[in-house]
């Protein structure tokens, strides 16, 4: 089936790889990124794509780009969240600090929200929508001393699982990838391993290709992705 998708991070990591593969894949793709013009001349500046400028702090940018989706190509049927910021912010964290625990929860738990909530109407018209959300190993433990970002990726997980109820009836399948560790920017200050051992962007591409092929009745809630042993 080829889909119609809304993919935000797009630009780097994760989302550039689901992107690329997804495009060779012969899908069309709306792209929301905060620098479209970063895109250009890339293999991304493609005619079955769209670049959209988007942040997602702004609940205003998702009413736009789902509305500017489709003006272009009419309908749409699937989302992709990968926009996302990391934060090192501890539990006793310091007098300051405060602005930096409320981009994660913008950024990490209400962009998903604002985005997917405006599209709800576009992939419950299809039948078989589908969204599929980069969450994290750490929406499903706590490891370490990462509470701004484990709580906002906590949070994620329950805002999936609630889009999976509420979207089940119309057709539409919500699937949470978490991984642990993948080769990105994001990964780049991680020396406990090294970088060939990670999880790889292409290969959560794969995976991601592989959901959006699946029928209603198959479709994984929930993808673990480790490349290390989880006790």
């Amino acid at each position: 089936m080829r889909r119609t998708v809304l993919i935000s991070g797009a630009s780097r990591g994760i989302g550039r790889a689901m992107a690329e593969r997804l495009l060779a894949e012969g899908h069309q793709l709306s792209l929301g990124v905060r620098d479209p013009s970063s895109l250009r001349g890339t293999a991304l500046d493609h005619p079955e794509v769209m670049l959209q400028t988007y942040s997602a702090e702004d609940p205003a940018a998702a009413e736009t780009w789902v509305q500017r989706s489709i003006e272009r190509f009419g309908s749409f049927d699937s989302v992709i969240h990968c926009a996302g910021v990391f934060s090192r912010i501890p539990l006793l964290f310091e007098a300051g600090q405060e602005p930096e625990i409320q981009q994660l929860w913008d950024v990490n738990v209400m962009g998903p929200w604002w985005l997917s909530r405006a599209a709800w109407p576009q992939l419950a018209a299809h039948g078989a929508g589908r969204i599929v959300v980069l969450v994290s190993m750490s929406g499903k433990r706590s490891k370490g001393r990462l509470a701004g970002y484990t709580a906002s990726k906590f949070a994620l997980m329950g805002l999936c699982q609630t889009m999976r109820n509420e979207g089940w009836e119309q057709g539409i399948r919500v699937s949470a990838i978490c991984p642990s560790w993948v080769n990105t920017d994001m990964a780049a200050a991680v020396n406990a391993m090294p970088k060939e051992a990670m999880s790889q962007p292409g290969d959560i591409a794969a995976l991601t290709a592989q959901l959006l092929e699946l029928p209603n009745s198959c479709v994984p809630f929930e993808l673990a992705v480790s490349c290390n042993l989880e006790t």
